[in-house]
């Protein structure tokens, strides 16, 4: 039993804080990019909002899970439960729209001339923020009942529809409101990825058609075809780890008490995208990758010139 306890914690604790340095690096490249280039291509900009969006999945849960998993108790009361079940639900419903909404963007941007969704390319870039404001307000506003469900930690017994995150409680009172949630959430997100696999699906057949046609010659838009690689990628990594988290939010939903083991394998598995998506992003954005390589070489002689003073 120790020898699990020590395992999972481990794996918590390294997953938590690469992937926190991931999604931090990210930032810094695109802060580092728009101070010199001042400004950010519409992808970049989405990229940016989805590398916060999985920083604050790794922050506000992670953190709080893993130590947790260590063994710490009484971490927080009603009010900083509340705060991060709420922060943690945001972040979550931030990350998989955010990644859809890369996906139907990237769509639109390969779209053949002629088609139907090229006549939207030239609103793209001044619909980014504002898509990405009505993102954030609208989960803000779907999850305010995180607020009314979340609790610390009793002594006495969890009741039954009761999920046991370890550090916080999420109490539904009654079957019916546990349900209720648990389609409200799952419906959300199943149409959000239904959406994400179209666009990705359409963007395949695209590249499909275009690496046919184009047998033989010089491509004419590769950083298109890479970045539309990349957002395919995306998605499958994302729809992976979706599923996998769904199926036992599924079982959790038919149980009426779930074990802890069952929960942390979920915030486990769930976490997985927030934790390897920006070292993709890393080894497949030219940009991010450049500006990243020159600040390490521009390091790199100012510690040698500190060593040869030393």
């Amino acid at each position: 039993m120790d020898l699990c306890v020590t395992i999972k914690g481990v794996s918590f604790l390294l997953q938590t804080g690469m992937g926190i340095l991931g999604n931090t690096v990210v930032l810094l490249a695109y802060a580092s990019i728009l101070y010199s280039e001042r400004k950010l291509l519409p992808v970049d900009m989405i990229l940016c909002h989805l590398a916060f969006a999985n920083l604050m999945i790794l922050t506000i849960r992670c953190i709080p899970q893993t130590m947790t998993v260590f063994g710490l108790t009484d971490l927080l009361d009603d009010s900083h439960c509340k705060v991060v079940i709420y922060g943690y639900r945001i972040g979550r419903a931030l990350s998989i729209c955010i990644t859809c909404m890369l996906s139907v963007f990237q769509a639109v941007t390969i779209a053949p001339a002629g088609s139907s969704l090229s006549r939207l390319k030239s609103f793209l870039p001044a619909l980014v923020l504002p898509t990405v404001a009505g993102l954030w307000l609208l989960n803000m506003i779907i999850y305010v009942p995180a607020l009314l469900f979340s609790t610390a930690p009793r002594n006495s017994t969890a009741r039954t529809f009761t999920l046991n995150l370890g550090f916080c409680f999420m109490d539904f009172r009654d079957s019916m409101l546990y349900i209720i949630q648990g389609v409200i959430v799952s419906g959300r997100d199943f149409s959000v990825v239904a959406l994400m696999l179209v666009s990705s699906c359409y963007i395949l057949l695209l590249l499909h058609r275009h690496s046919y046609q184009m047998r033989g010659l010089r491509r004419p838009h590769p950083a298109k075809t890479r970045a539309a690689k990349t957002v395919v990628t995306l998605v499958v990594l994302y729809v992976f780890f979706f599923g996998v988290d769904n199926v036992i939010w599924i079982y959790m939903l038919t149980e009426a008490k779930v074990s802890l083991m069952v929960a942390d394998l979920r915030v486990f598995c769930s976490s997985c995208y927030a934790f390897l998506s920006p070292y993709f992003i890393i080894s497949s954005n030219k940009k991010v990758k450049n500006k990243i390589v020159c600040q390490a070489e521009q390091d790199q002689p100012a510690s040698m010139d500190t060593q040869e003073l030393k």
